[in-house]
């Protein structure tokens, strides 16, 4: 049993690099919570309970891709192990055969994952030299140009294209192939992507394979109150929507909290009193302080809207438009080089 007088510290999340108050710490008297926790594959709340993190598309689809490579030459392959954005690596079970694996996607303790469950399946064989990778049915194509995609190209994005190379990379190396052919495909994503915003950003056919750090946060209103607490009880906070966005915020502002509050803005927002900054990339920035940003422009997203000429102006409009009823809000958005692009003070 634990001791009433025992000391405890802050604990880092390696995930989001959010240090966790020593009180939060202490009220978790459970060590194998606590060894998720530092491992990142929970997060620890206010009241020392834990939430575990789910695995991406990306991750998931990585799985599958390793664990079809491997199956090639071995058997008995139960868990992968794969290197994350974030270099924190995992322990992933998978199921394997022939040069065919499959895994399925593991949501954590987020109940709104819509793709919770999804079978993802890679077939491989041996090439010569090199890595051939391509994506099949279920998984999502672009319809049209977009700044970063061309339509036709498979909705897998550049970190989790890297991902699962990286994947299919460790599992040569392994097996001293010289080269390999992978395959991956989801049979119900389609199905799913119907619960998804694909449509709304231009994807079509199927899911997206994504994933900045790898990791699925596991957000539910206790998470967002726990946001809540800390935004309250700073003196200079920062709000970020994502990763990228907490990434040069914290560059920008060393002498702030900076908060990854994500598409919870509207519910935070507005019970800030003090010196409050929103700092992120533009699409949920903009659209949380001018919801009709896009009306009238022909373009699904904010992020194909940046290449037009109107941008700049309809940019400048929305931060007079939320300035004006949110006085002690800074708006400094950047772009994903961490070059500021807007800032409405």
């Amino acid at each position: 049993m634990q001791s009433p007088t025992k000391h405890h510290s802050e604990m880092l999340d390696p995930v989001s690099g959010f240090t966790y108050p020593a009180e939060w710490v202490s009220l978790c008297t459970d060590e194998v919570s606590r060894q998720l926790v530092r491992q990142g594959l929970a997060i620890l709340t206010s009241d020392g309970t834990i939430r575990r993190r789910g695995f991406t598309t990306g991750t998931t689809a990585a799985a599958a891709a390793k664990a079809a490579v491997l199956s090639i030459t071995k058997t008995g392959i139960t868990q992968v192990s794969i290197l994350t954005p974030v270099r924190i690596r995992v322990q992933i079970p998978v199921y394997a055969d022939g040069g065919t694996g499959e895994c399925i996607k593991y949501a954590g303790d987020y109940p709104g994952d819509v793709t919770a469950g999804l079978a993802f399946t890679a077939e491989a064989d041996i090439t010569e030299s090199g890595i051939s990778l391509t994506f099949g049915e279920g998984i999502g194509r672009w319809i049209r140009d977009t700044p970063r995609y061309k339509a036709g190209d498979p909705a897998v994005s550049f970190q989790a294209r890297d991902e699962i190379i990286n994947a299919i990379e460790e599992a040569m190396s392994e097996t001293g192939m010289p080269g390999a052919g992978v395959k991956i495909y989801a049979r119900q994503g389609s199905l799913v992507a119907e619960k998804t915003l694909n449509q709304m950003v231009g994807v079509a056919g199927g899911i997206s394979i994504l994933g900045t750090t790898g990791f699925v946060e596991p957000w539910d209103d206790h998470l967002e109150q726990a946001v809540y607490e800390r935004a309250m009880k700073a003196e200079r906070v920062v709000l970020t929507t994502g990763r990228i966005g907490l990434r040069y915020a914290r560059m920008l502002f060393p002498d702030h909290e900076v908060i990854l509050a994500g598409s919870r803005l509207g519910s935070i927002v507005p019970h800030l009193t003090g010196e409050v900054i929103i700092c992120g990339l533009p699409a949920l920035v903009l659209k949380y302080i001018n919801p009709h940003i896009l009306d009238g422009t022909n373009c699904p997203t904010v992020e194909e809207f940046m290449t037009h000429e109107r941008f700049f102006e309809a940019m400048q409009s929305s931060f007079q438009i939320f300035k004006s009823g949110h006085p002690n809000v800074r708006i400094v958005l950047v772009n994903r080089q961490g070059t500021i692009i807007g800032d409405s003070s």
